[in-house]
């Protein structure tokens, strides 16, 4: 079966994902030099690594121009209440 791009990103946001959460388990743990830095950092990327995934398929989709989870769906459900009236 051959994966879509989107797919193999979403893929491998969720490995990086669960490797940040892990890392910013054992970082908390440990007592180090630098590790508030690298913890906030960890923090950061959790919230950023979802983020570039939203965009990253939001470009993909107007490049290709099919509808994805991030289209504008305000377009798409105005389509739809014009069909039913």
């Amino acid at each position: 079966m051959k994966q879509k791009p989107k797919q193999i990103a979403a893929i491998i946001c969720i490995i990086l994902l669960v490797l940040l959460y892990v890392a910013t388990l054992v970082i908390s743990l440990l007592d180090f030099p630098g590790s508030d830095r690298l913890f906030a950092a960890c923090l950061m990327a959790t919230i950023g690594l979802p983020i570039l995934l939203w965009i990253y398929i939001w470009l993909y989709g107007k490049y290709t121009g099919s509808k994805t989870l991030a289209s504008d769906t305000s377009k798409i459900q105005k389509a739809d209440t014009e069909k039913d009236s």
